[in-house]
């Protein structure tokens, strides 16, 4: 694994009503660590997933540099979506096993639907899965392909409280053994919290960085609501400017 480094000087898409363009991201710079686990937060709008599709490379029309840092190879990326996007007429198991490379072996895939609670579920239709499942089963498929950078996009959103937080302790359990760099979209800043290692703060359009925070918190103690609250409090009071952004 290396650093990643975005550079974006400007992403801009044509003015919907007029002449002119709507400028999405100008002179964004962003370092993700090598293994690390990094949230965006911003407000609706704010160009959050357009950054995403960036790095992802789903889209090149823009000002600016993605890059590796050093000789390492192109990054392999995994990208979850809000939607799980499970093909309809396969079952969980073939669902996962189209994202592998050939030859990969399946004992990985084994062992990631047991963490998840889905080998008894694996020869099942996405249609018998309740959303909590099939958000499972997504994040099953975006780690089996041993990624060196996993893209999230607001993946756990709509989802009740219980079964969000322990969507997310399963994230982690499994990031834990299979450490790689995160990107991780979130409109929740105590979800933020308890996941990262580090906030990065986006503007309103045209979006730009507004702050960097470590998070201190040792991943232990991160299901203690109080520790995430009081952390919460803090960050808010030195920078009172972020309340609006949530």
């Amino acid at each position: 694994m290396s650093r990643i480094l975005i550079d974006i000087r400007n992403k801009a898409y044509p003015a919907r009503h007029g002449s002119g363009e709507h400028r999405a991201i100008e002179n964004l710079h962003i370092e993700l660590g090598a293994g690390e686990f990094v949230c965006l937060v911003g407000p609706s709008g704010c160009g959050k997933t357009t950054l995403l599709n960036l790095i992802a490379g789903l889209d090149r029309q823009f000002e600016g540099t993605i890059k590796t840092d050093g000789k390492a190879k192109t990054p392999r990326i995994a990208y979850m979506f809000q939607n799980p996007r499970l093909l309809p007429w396969r079952t969980v198991r073939e669902n996962i096993d189209l994202a592998l490379p050939g030859g990969q072996d399946g004992k990985a895939v084994d062992h990631l639907l047991e963490v998840m609670g889905l080998s008894q579920s694996q020869g099942q239709y996405p249609e018998r899965l309740s959303l909590g499942m099939s958000r499972r089963v997504a994040l099953v498929r975006a780690f089996a392909i041993q990624p060196t950078l996993l893209l999230m996009d607001e993946p756990f959103v709509s989802l009740d409280a219980p079964t969000a937080r322990r969507v997310r302790q399963l994230l982690i359990r499994v990031w834990l053994e299979r450490p790689h760099t995160v990107m991780f979209v979130t409109h929740d800043l105590r979800e933020a919290i308890t996941l990262a290692d580090r906030l990065v703060f986006l503007s309103a359009p045209p979006t730009t960085l507004l702050h960097e925070v470590a998070v201190d918190i040792p991943r232990h103690a991160r299901e203690d609501e109080a520790e995430v609250e009081a952390f919460r409090n803090r960050l808010i009071s030195g920078h009172p400017e972020i309340s609006a952004l949530l």
